[in-house]
């Protein structure tokens, strides 16, 4: 075979490979255990309840006001922190995605 040819068919195998259908992967909530029980406590009571709210208001507010004062690189960390808080159990759940 020529190499073109070659190289031709390498490529369709490699994305025949990449399109074949494999098992959906599903994460389920776990049973139980010391881990569930602190997911519980710090993401669902505090990050998504008043504490996460207020902290990430607080943190938006503040970047606000150094903004203001002319303090663009303190401003900027305080907003974009502040909106990790606030969304702070979204990201949780996407990381646990990825790692499981």
């Amino acid at each position: 075979m020529r190499a073109e040819m070659k190289a031709t068919l390498t490529v369709l195998i490699v994305l025949a490979a990449a399109l074949v259908a494999t098992d959906a992967l599903a994460v389920t909530s776990p049973s139980g255990g010391f881990a569930q029980d602190v997911y519980d406590i710090f993401v669902t009571r505090m990050l998504k309840g008043p504490i996460g709210f207020v902290g990430g208001c607080i943190a938006v507010i503040l970047g606000a006001i150094l903004v203001i004062q002319h303090k663009i690189i303190h401003g900027a960390g305080a907003v974009i922190g502040g909106a990790i808080i606030l969304k702070a159990d979204a990201i949780v759940e996407s990381l646990g995605a990825v790692l499981m």
